[in-house]
């Protein structure tokens, strides 16, 4: 057992596992971006002088990139473009929950953060052996 935990597999399995949890996880939230449109964006960017056509960009940071994400393929930028899209949504409608504690009792931003800091470790560690191209692309 110590043996396969020190392996190169075991390295691969933990990338997948990672893979699957940021990517699957904020698909679901672009899931329901599709379902319920992202109109109410405008709002928020406007307030920091954006355009509100900039609101369609969380369709690439949340449906797009996750599903790259999941099938290891352009995992790295598509890794970035998450940690990118979530660090946005802290600035446009988290900031006030930077230094908070949630409803749970946790973080009250620790959702998007483990998103970052997926998004990120992913951009690092790329996609590993069980991916589209099996790893082999620098940017997977």
């Amino acid at each position: 057992m110590a043996n396969f935990l020190h392996s190169k597999s075991a390295d691969d399995i933990g990338k997948l596992i990672l893979r699957i949890m940021v990517g699957g996880t904020l698909l679901f939230h672009g899931i329901a971006k599709l379902g319920h449109g992202v109109a109410w964006m405008s709002g928020p960017l406007g307030q920091v002088g954006l355009p509100g056509f900039i609101s369609y960009g969380a369709y690439i940071g949340e449906v797009v990139a996750p599903i790259l994400v999941i099938i290891g393929f352009l995992t790295r930028p598509a890794a970035l473009v998450i940690a990118f899209d979530l660090i946005m949504a802290i600035f446009l409608v988290g900031q006030s929950k930077i230094f908070s504690v949630g409803q749970s009792g946790g973080w009250g931003i620790e959702l998007e953060m483990l998103f970052v800091l997926g998004g990120l470790a992913l951009f690092f560690l790329g996609a590993g052996k069980y991916s589209l191209k099996g790893g082999k692309n620098t940017w997977d």
